[in-house]
This record gives C-alpha cells, structure tokens and sequence, in this order.
C-alpha cells in the first residue's frame, strides 16, 4: 500500500519521531478523518493554532484519502480557505472526501470540523505517481 512508503511523514509518519502521529480511518458515506488536538509549539499568534499546519492538516487528509484508495499521488495544487481561528488545545475533525477521479489526476476536498463548524477547509489536485494499488 502507499502509506507504508509514507512512515517518515511528518504528520502521520510511524517512523517519525516529531510526527504528529495522526490516524486516518475511513469514515461511512466515503473518505477518511482523523481527530485532532493541536499542542503549543504548533502555534502562530498566542493561542491560535499556525496557518502552515491548517494547510498541512488538509493536505494530509487528503493524500491519505487516496492511500486508502490505493492511490500513489502528490499534491499538484493546494487551495486553503481559513473561516475561522483554531485555538490550540481544541479537539477538531479532520477530514477528507475524494470527488473526482480522472487517472492521473485526482480531485478532493478537505475540512477542518470543531463542535460541526467548518473551521478551515481545502480542495487540491494530485497527480498520481505510481500504479494503483
């Protein structure tokens, strides 16, 4: 499967020792999501949880997606929409939806989820790097 070639990951790698260890599953009605609880050090302004690691949550997601796809891709395009500030310390959903597939391209969508509202959410393209599992 493509995620044994990702344990290094920096936010769901094994291998990793600073990894943030996330654990996608899938989720009923199609994608995957995994919950979050941001630390400290992963802050920006006082209290808020960086920008950078929003953006990275959702991609995360969203290659993970396709791993449990089979899929073998790297983000091509990235576009973020921060709604709301994420304070650090909070429990939030990550999750992500794979909505168009068209060999070597893919199409998905992520979202940021705490207590239901959309906190941040991403869409990406990514171009397949390998045969489909």
């Amino acid at each position: 499967m493509p995620e044994n070639e990702h344990r290094n990951c920096l936010l769901c790698g094994d291998r990793n020792p600073s990894s943030l260890r996330l654990k996608f599953t899938r989720r009923d009605g199609g994608g995957v999501g995994a919950l979050f609880k941001g630390r400290p050090d992963l802050q920006g302004y006082d209290g808020i949880l960086h920008g950078g690691i929003i953006a990275s949550l959702l991609d995360s997601a969203m290659t993970n997606c396709l791993f449990h796809e089979g899929i073998r891709a790297v983000t091509a395009d990235l576009r973020i929409r921060y709604k709301h500030l994420v304070p650090v310390g909070e429990q939030v959903d990550v999750q992500a939806v794979l909505e168009e597939s068209r060999p070597p391209l893919y199409r998905l969508k992520a979202s940021i989820l705490m207590n239901g509202k959309t906190m941040a959410r991403g869409e990406a393209r990514f171009m397949q790097t390998g045969e489909v599992a």
